[in-house]
């Protein structure tokens, strides 16, 4: 079935196309996670409620889009990946434009976790959609651009709404996003095709029954642990150094902060290059290899842990495609779920 999916998409030479508008979605549609962030202590003012209480604006869309992840990609197993993701961006676009118009915190904060729902329909299911349209020389490559997008999205989401909220305001934020999301589901119309539904004849029912059956395979347990030690080590790694330049000794700002976490982008745009080094030492070599470089990274002195830390997410951007793409090729006609489960843990522990 794949050979004859890839050979339609050679003869139409669409790869380049898909990849780009898969990287570009990806990392707006995850910016929605994170801009919330530098709005929040805006959101106390303007809303007069404690700071613990805006923080939900982000908490309630992070809760929600983890449990989104176990449910859309099971129902794109069943009902098709390019349509779960059309109807997503859909009602992230429509309820985008909304948060712009609210004055009620309780009201954002639901919508927001709304929000959550509508933006989970993209990851899971395009990481699958990925690993089951291109060919393996392509995919580490294709699924490298997406988590990308999804890396960078964590700092260019919170660089974009701070520039927006100090300029024209907040409401903005969500208005801009709205407008983008609404030519990002234009885009995946018009040039993402359509694959073979994974399970037609399946009842839904018992496609998400079929959830458990990815923890009956032994090799993905194992995937899954080296998953949560990446996120937790990511987490860690980027808190101890906030903690580390906020420091008296250095004295940063969270602006100062946030910009040089931007230098991780550096790092970040070697993951799509994961494919190359797949195809020339194979996907376990990789594996071991960025894991050890990500240690290399976390093992250093103080005074050269800025520089440091793009090494380590240098080690990151190559493992995460990697993985996703074990994973996708080790959930076999379940890689739906599979894939799924693995996003929902990442951000299921990125809430604690």
């Amino acid at each position: 079935m794949n050979n004859v999916i890839s050979k339609n998409i050679d003869n139409t030479k669409n790869y380049s196309l898909i990849t780009l508008i898969l990287f570009w979605s990806g990392l707006v549609i995850m910016s929605s996670l994170y801009v919330t962030i530098p709005l929040v202590s805006t959101f106390s003012q303007i809303f007069s409620v404690e700071v613990s209480k805006a923080v939900w604006s982000s908490s309630g869309f992070s809760l929600c889009f983890a449990i989104g992840c176990l449910c859309h990609g099971p129902l794109s197993d069943r009902y098709g990946r390019k349509k779960v993701i059309i109807i997503g961006l859909s009602a992230l676009t429509a309820i985008s434009f909304l948060l712009g118009t609210v004055h009620n915190l309780v009201i954002l904060i639901i919508l927001r976790g709304i929000q959550g729902a509508a933006a989970a329909s993209f990851s899971p299911v395009a990481l699958s959609y990925a690993v089951e349209l291109f060919p393996p020389k392509k995919r580490v490559v294709a699924i490298g651009f997406i988590s990308t997008g999804f890396l960078m999205a964590g700092i260019i989401g919170q660089v974009f709404s701070s520039f927006v909220n100090q300029y024209i305001g907040w409401n903005f934020v969500f208005y801009i996003l709205g407008l983008v999301y609404l030519i990002t589901t234009l885009l995946i119309i018009l040039f993402i095709p359509n694959i073979p539904i994974s399970q037609p004849d399946t009842n839904i029912s018992k496609v998400f029954k079929q959830m458990k059956n990815v923890f009956k395979i032994k090799s993905l347990k194992y995937a899954y642990i080296v998953a949560i030690v990446l996120l937790l080590s990511f987490v860690g790694m980027y808190s101890a150094l906030g903690n580390f330049l906020s420091s008296p000794k250095f004295n940063f700002t969270t602006q100062q902060i946030l910009y040089v976490r931007l230098i991780g982008i550096i790092g970040m745009v070697l993951s799509p290059y994961a494919g190359k080094l797949v195809e020339k030492f194979n996907i376990m070599s990789v594996l071991r290899g960025s894991l050890l470089l990500s240690i290399i990274g976390l093992s250093t002195s103080a005074l050269f842990m800025i520089i440091m830390s793009v090494i380590f997410v240098i080690g990151i951007a190559i493992i995460t495609p990697t993985l996703i793409s074990l994973i996708g090729m080790l959930g076999g006609k379940t890689r739906g779920s599979a894939v799924s489960m693995y996003t929902f843990i990442l951000f299921f522990i990125y809430i604690f």
